[in-house]
């Protein structure tokens, strides 16, 4: 049995992200956008096609902007949206995206009602929110990719500080996708050592700060667009652990209710995923400063539910 996975927005993270499914040779794809962008969206899945005689895969891929292609797709993954634009304040572009999540929220809904649905499109924690909304699917089947991301930016920071194998970096980053995102130090470790006990607490700092602000290093460096390729790694992590029901626990944005201590929101926290999503949301213990800095964190995303006139539940 093949899957068939959904990726809606065929941008640079769409696109990779396709062309690195195709090569895991598991499931055909549907890549989907706008009418406007129909025809990149078809010839990109023609261009990955078209590697496969050479990689050796033989996934099926088409490409389209009609919903309906979504029909029995086991995963969708959304990373259509609109770039901040001239003129456009950052309530525009929230109100903008949140639109996207509805029309294709809807469309996931008529078509892949089965479907687990993986969030990408900025601002995350919120628009992952509007799609749980659109949908209206359970909680274990809208899932926001920020942690997988946040995570491996910061055990790149880790080994190339240390001058080790990212191999033997595991890393914790919870909370919301952006500056308000909660690096856990004393959670991540070098060959199961603890960080604080390699490193100082100033160094330590220094790479927290680091992977708060990775997306805008690259932003800064490209001038023109942003991270594509960590990101679209990032999916695929996910997917794998999903279709392939391999149980990775891999820190996600998810709709709590009432772990860690908040109720009613999309947060990163550690969860288990396998088929049908996410399997369980894990628990661990957390410092008062842990704690707090997850509740800004939450703060901060609770300030955009509030524009999109979708409040969190208390």
């Amino acid at each position: 049995m093949r899957y068939k996975v959904g990726i809606v927005g065929a941008g640079m993270v769409g696109g990779t992200t396709a062309q690195r499914l195709a090569e895991r040779n598991y499931a055909d794809i549907v890549l989907l956008d706008i009418p406007a962008a129909e025809g990149v969206a078809k010839g990109k899945a023609l261009d990955i096609q078209e590697s496969g005689p050479i990689y050796g895969y033989e996934t099926k891929l088409t490409g389209g902007s009609d919903h309906e292609r979504l029909e029995s797709c086991n995963i969708v993954v959304v990373t259509g949206g609109s770039p901040r634009k001239p003129g456009m304040s950052r309530d525009d572009l929230l109100l903008t995206n949140q639109g996207v999540m509805n029309e294709w929220g809807a469309a996931i809904k008529q078509y892949a009602p089965n479907a687990v649905v993986i969030v990408v499109t900025n601002p995350l924690d919120a628009m992952a929110h509007a799609m749980f909304n659109a949908t209206g699917f359970p909680r274990e089947r809208i899932i926001g990719m920020a942690g997988v991301l946040d995570s491996a930016r910061f055990r790149t920071f880790i080994a190339d500080e240390l001058g080790v194998s990212v191999q033997d970096v595991t890393a914790f980053v919870l909370g919301g996708h952006g500056d308000q995102m909660v690096p856990l130090p004393r959670y991540s470790t070098v060959a199961g050592v603890p960080l604080p006990e390699l490193l100082s607490d100033e160094r330590i700092q220094a790479l927290v700060d680091r992977t708060a602000t990775g997306g805008a290093e690259i932003v800064n460096l490209l001038k023109s667009g942003s991270a594509f390729y960590a990101p679209s790694a990032s999916v695929v992590a996910m997917v794998d652990s999903i279709l392939l029901n391999q149980l990775r626990v891999l820190a996600c944005a998810v709709y709590l209710d009432g772990e860690y201590g908040h109720h009613g929101i999309f947060l990163g926290v550690p969860v288990k995923l396998g088929s049908g999503g996410v399997r369980q949301i894990v628990s661990i213990d957390l410092s008062e400063g842990e704690k707090a800095s997850l509740q800004k964190s939450a703060d901060a995303v609770e300030e955009l539910l509030q524009v999109m006139k979708m409040p969190a539940h208390s």
